[in-house]
């Protein structure tokens, strides 16, 4: 303290801390209930410990000279809690601009905020301005209070779970204590500002977490107004960013992720996580979720939650799905039908029937040799088994996850959140454009109302959008089917012509090419239409004005689920319950638009294609989705830092790198969790047809967290925290997900797959007792006379041959009922019918059992949430009486004595009753 100038600037800045502060707050009707509307905060004098502290860490800045990372003020004091962000603008509504930011930051400034400006000429770009806000305590503690904030009073006495055996196996997945647990855990009550001796408040200055501080920010810039336009209050940090009046705002990240913050500024979470989560070299690492829940808030802590007990299920999964391709490869020799289409003596003996008319020739069946043996990995024996194990599957995962979700409400002190307190809040942009107010019954305040009939035209544009990108999917998709139709004699000519393709031909059916490039093809339209679509529904919603947080996220999640849902699925389902199913037999096939013949299945079924078509588009959607959002935001960001690296002999500051990041966005989880559910759909609606899809989906999941975790920490800016306590909505729409796979994979097994027909031949028309399976193929392929072809149809070229196969039960051409469904073919019907109803009950049996042995809430938890209410009540009610106590000036014996007369009075009152 040898410097006499900073000794003079400390004096001062002392005196100013040391005069008579008064923030008063006037809030718009509009924007806050009666209780809030309007509060005044008054502090007598700065405590002498705080002013210590001021002096303390005054002395530790040289003014100007700060480290690039501070998170502070200028005084190095006062905490950065939020920041907002403009540039100068030359348009004609500058002016107009210019007077909303004096007004608005006017009325932050009456809340009780402090701001901080700093001048373009300090920016690195040379034309940004920052605002940089700090919530003083008296605004956190009366916000807190507002918001229903919870805050320790005492430490837990209630011990953490204890490892069990299997914690030691588990040894190297787990993270340092300090990481997984980087604080202790307490009792907790909701902040009130008349009780703040209750709470255990060390230092003001760090009581409330980062998170919690710019969540009351947030709270507050979304509801001061900044002016009356058109007769109409304005106010609300998102409609100014709308407008373009500020350019951004955004709370600070706590320091670099790459290196330790220096001191004063705090611990680094930033980055701890970056270390314990967010690289690719510990993705066999559990997840520090309490630091994540700490530093992003609960609902973006609970997404990690999910997606990591989401990942865990799927590893038994994704085992007994690789145990039964293994299956399905070590038999693959032994199989007989694939192994009389391959004999040359039998498949090779067998002329199949033309696939398309005219231009498509005559064939042998043993030219799909190879297409059937891969067949035989993904229908076989085992596919029912998988089936029905999936069943329950996804019944233990849902089930288990409502027990996560149970111990995570009581382990992140979320037992008594109530939705309402965030979700069910008014939007800002509902109460800006709402002209009517009508009576709330329960409140009995004037709130504001949109009338129906202002509503119905946007809701009736909303339905016909959807309906119409509905429709779109529809078209593509028969699109694609046309192209496969019109090119597959392409194909056949092309592959029958060429000699040298005799060795390709072998793997390589028509069939298959036709499907792969097909698919391949639908994909391609997928992503084209779902990236158009996700601008015109977020719009939308936005146009229908939805009351509260929670409605536009429920309209927003219905319109994108069903579309992607139409979107990702329709070709499958195209191609596991249509294709093959409505062909018709040769000289009376079907056509679609009368032009092209109905599409048929391999001779071995159509289970291959639909594996085909759902590891395309299942893997091509992962890998796409992981590299779209690691290179996208990584190139985006490198762009922006190139553009505004004008002026590098300038403070690179905190704010400044983080404005230079990518913004996560509002509705940055929502596309999180659709991308999740649309997987999970993958993994349960077709999996009877491609084990292998929970071991797909465990990978990318694996690779998913870090992908997350990596973006979130190092290439977009921190998120405001905000809260919840579910996954919301989309719980219930993995329910439906889960009752209708139960379903799809059925009718899979029973008419997709090749099963049921072989199990019939097996118990009932098999004439071979030691090799029950001999003649399978025979038998499933009916007779054709050549001479019935229709002239249009038939190849122009004359055969040696009068008869031709194809894969139906009909009777055969010299039959009095010839070409008509023979008894076969309804006792193969029969059995299909009786096995999904079979399935469905044991699965749906199996799942309601396992729903009603399976607690919700486990015991443990309960006995937990029991003994922390006592506790709490217990610490409160003591509180109370010492302030009572204290109050009233009676001393303790006293008064320990008169409560014990009054409770003797109270028990002879009840015996005498």
């Amino acid at each position: 303290m040898g410097d006499p100038n900073l000794l003079e600037v400390l004096t001062e800045e002392g005196e100013h801390a040391d005069k008579h502060i008064d923030y008063s707050f006037q809030m718009s009707e509009q924007s806050l209930s009666s209780r809030e509307t309007s509060f005044l905060i008054n502090e007598e004098t700065m405590p002498a410990k705080r002013f210590n502290l001021f002096l303390r860490r005054r002395l530790m800045f040289q003014k100007n000279q700060q480290s690039k990372d501070s998170i502070f003020f200028r005084d190095g004091i006062r905490q950065i809690d939020f920041v907002l962000s403009y540039a100068d603008d030359i348009k004609k509504d500058a002016e107009l601009k210019a007077e909303r930011r004096k007004e608005f930051e006017k009325n932050l400034r009456k809340t009780g905020l402090e701001l901080e400006i700093e001048d373009k000429r300090d920016s690195e770009d040379g034309r940004t301005y920052f605002v940089k806000i700090h919530a003083p305590w008296e605004v956190l503690v009366t916000y807190a209070e507002v918001l229903g904030i919870k805050m320790p009073i005492k430490e837990s006495d209630i011990p953490r779970p204890t490892h069990t055996p299997m914690s030691y196996v588990l040894g190297p997945v787990r993270l340092p204590p300090s990481v997984k647990y980087p604080h202790p855990e307490y009792f907790t009550a909701q902040f009130s500002r008349h009780r703040q001796e209750l709470f255990l408040i060390e230092d003001q200055a760090t009581f409330f977490p980062s998170s919690s501080r710019n969540r009351i920010v947030y709270y507050i810039l979304s509801r001061c107004p900044f002016g009356i336009e058109d007769g109409k209050k304005r106010f609300g940090i998102e409609r100014l960013l709308n407008s373009n009046t500020y350019s951004s705002a955004y709370p600070l990240h706590d320091g670099q992720y790459w290196k330790p913050s220096e001191p004063p500024n705090p611990t680094n979470e930033r980055y701890i996580l970056h270390q314990n989560w967010a690289r690719f070299s510990y993705f066999y690492k559990e997840q520090p979720l309490d630091l994540i829940k700490n530093y992003y808030g609960e609902k973006i802590g609970i997404y990690f939650v999910f997606l990591g007990f989401y990942t865990e299920m799927l590893s038994f999964a994704a085992v007994v799905g690789l145990a039964c391709f293994i299956y399905g490869l070590l038999s693959m020799e032994d199989n007989t039908s694939s192994t009389e289409i391959c004999d040359p003596e039998i498949g090779g003996q067998m002329i199949m029937c033309p696939l398309c008319d005219q231009v498509c020739d005559y064939w042998r069946l043993n030219s799909t040799c190879m297409a059937s043996k891969f067949s035989h990995l993904f229908d076989n024996e085992s596919t029912v088994f998988f089936a029905i194990f999936m069943g329950i599957w996804v019944t233990l995962f849902l089930e288990f996850w409502k027990q996560r979700q149970a111990r995570l409400e009581y382990e992140w002190d979320l037992v008594d959140f109530e939705e309402e307190q965030q979700q069910l809040q008014l939007r800002p942009e509902f109460e800006a454009m709402c002209k009517h107010r009508k009576l709330n019954p329960v409140t009995k305040e004037m709130e504001p109302y949109m009338p129906l009939y202002a509503r119905i035209p946007w809701y009736f544009l909303s339905g016909a959008t959807v309906t119409l990108w509905m429709s779109l999917v529809v078209t593509s998709m028969v699109a694609v089917i046309v192209y496969r139709l019109s090119v597959f004699a392409t194909f056949a000519s092309f592959m029958e012509s060429d000699a040298s393709l005799k060795q390709v031909k072998s793997f390589l059916t028509p069939q298959i090419t036709t499907s792969l490039t097909g698919s391949c093809l639908n994909f391609i339209v997928i992503l084209i239409l779902n990236f158009f679509y996700e601008k015109i529904s977020a719009w939308i919603t936005k146009m229908e004005i939805p009351r509260t947080y929670q409605e536009y996220e429920s309209s927003l999640t219905l319109k994108m689920f069903l579309f992607q849902f139409v979107n990702f699925y329709s070709s499958c389902f195209y191609v596991a319950f249509f294709k093959g199913k409505f062909v018709g037999y040769p000289g009376k096939y079907t056509y679609l638009f009368d032009e092209w013949r109905s599409e048929e299945c391999d001779p071995g079924g159509c289970l291959i294609e639909l594996t085909t078509q759902l590891t395309i588009i299942m893997t091509g959607k992962q890998i796409f989705g992981n590299i779209k959002e690691a290179i996208y935001p990584l190139a985006l960001n490198w762009w922006r830092r190139r553009k505004a690296r004008t002026n590098s002999e300038k403070l690179y500051s905190r704010w400044e790198q983080d404005h230079d990041l990518e913004s996560f966005g509002p509705l940055g989880l929502f596309y999180e969790y659709l991308e999740t559910v649309i997987q999970f759909g993958f993994v349960t609606l077709f999996v009877a047809s491609f084990p292998l899809a929970p071991l797909l989906a465990l990978i990318n999941n694996i690779v998913e967290i870090r992908v997350d975790a990596w973006k979130l920490t190092t290439q977009y800016r921190r998120t405001v925290a905000s809260k919840a306590h579910s996954i919301g909505v989309w719980q219930d729409i993995l329910y439906g997900m889960a009752v209708l796979s139960v379903a799809t994979n059925a009718f899979i097994v029973a008419f997709t797959s090749d099963i049921i027909p072989r199990l019939v031949y097996y118990y009932a028309y098999s004439t071979n007792a030691t090799q029950p399976m001999t003649g399978y193929v025979n038998n499933s392929l009916s007779v054709f006379l050549i001479a019935d072809f229709p002239n249009h149809t038939a190849p122009s070229e004359k055969r040696d041959f009068i008869t031709c196969r194809y894969r139906d039960y009909r009777y055969p051409p010299d039959d009095e009922n010839k070409y008509f469904h023979n008894m076969q073919f309804w006792h193969v019907l029969a059995a299909k019918m009786t096995f999904i109803i079979v399935m469905e009950h044991v699965v749906f049996l199996v799942k309601f059992l396992l729903a009603w042995m399976i607690p919700d809430v486990p015991k443990d938890v309960v006995e937990r949430i029991k003994r922390e209410k006592l506790m709490t009540i217990k610490i409160l009610h003591d509180f109370e009486l010492n302030k009572l106590k204290e109050n009233l000036g009676i001393n303790s014996n006293e008064f320990a004595k008169h409560v014990m007369i009054e409770e003797n009075k109270a028990q002879l009152a009840k015996s005498t009753i």
